[in-house]
């Protein structure tokens, strides 16, 4: 974070859209659009639909004055020159209308605009847990001690029957309202900042494929050794700590165990009245 960094980073995705005399419009629309519903890709005339509708509301309401369609601001925001949104067209569907997606750098400065709003409960002990949790695994994972390991786990034993003790005999210990709350939002927390990690792996990938498009194109090695060097690579980029953790996370998602393990779990938590109450407070405020 030096002098000369910062200066390089004026040509930044995210430094320009900051700049751009319409922030303020593209940063809200595409919040609403995207956030807010919790949607990755959007067509092209349904985000053109809502934009018309929002620009209509802002000319309506005296916020300013605006002539241009929605399809031409999307069409702006998603040449080479803004990158403010990714624009393809589904893999193996010729024809069918273009895809909007955010970039990793606009969902960067959404989140960095929304960190500013004051949040009405700020839950900490959470994520004093969470820290102390995951370091805690960090040192059980790495013991190497096999009586300090056996200890560790009596002990977790110890706990789990303590518990199963109680339920026998019929004391339930009731839930507390503050900690289903907090854990809640930071899962929710956690699950935005995923799917903003999702699309920055999926841009890194992205980058990776056109080097090794760009090598096949301009190379004048033989085809043999061209093969050899992509395979080194995508063993390369599988084998990294990146590659194996999305491998992971996406062998946890595609698994009908796992998704049905999921739902099941979410259908129960949405219907806590501690998180129905929170839901109908964060639509208010939207």
């Amino acid at each position: 974070m030096d002098f000369n960094r910062i200066s390089g980073l004026r040509t930044h995705p995210a430094w320009r859209l900051l700049q751009a005399d319409n922030a303020p419009l593209i940063i809200s629309f595409l919040y609403r659009a995207f956030i807010v519903t919790n949607q990755r890709s959007i067509p092209a005339e349904e985000l053109a639909t809502r934009l018309d509708d929002y620009l209509h509301h802002l000319n309506e309401n005296g916020e300013r004055r605006i002539a241009k369609k929605g399809r031409d601001y999307l069409n702006d925001w998603s040449s080479g020159e803004q990158g403010y949104l990714r624009k393809y067209y589904p893999a193996a569907r010729v024809g069918d209308e273009p895809l909007f997606d955010l970039t990793p750098a606009t969902e960067k400065v959404i989140e960095w605009i929304a960190s500013f709003e004051q949040k009405q409960f700020v839950g900490t002990e959470s994520r004093l847990l969470t820290i102390f949790r995951l370091l805690q695994e960090i040192a059980d994972e790495t013991e190497t001690d096999p009586a300090m390991r056996i200890r560790q786990l009596e002990q977790e034993k110890q706990a789990i029957e303590r518990k199963i003790a109680q339920l026998v005999d019929g004391h339930i210990t009731p839930h507390d309202s503050t900690r289903v709350k907090e854990k809640f939002l930071q899962a929710e927390e956690t699950a935005r900042q995923l799917l903003s990690d999702f699309r920055q792996v999926e841009e890194n990938f992205r980058a990776l494929d056109r080097g090794v498009r760009e090598r096949i194109t301009t190379s004048n090695s033989g085809k043999g050794q061209m093969l050899d060097t992509i395979f080194l690579k995508q063993d390369a980029i599988t084998e990294s700590d990146q590659g194996r953790s999305f491998k992971a996370f996406w062998s946890w998602l595609m698994s009908p165990a796992s998704q049905e393990q999921l739902q099941q779990t979410l259908q129960k938590v949405l219907q806590l009245p501690e998180i129905n109450a929170l839901n109908s407070t964060s639509k208010q405020e939207r």
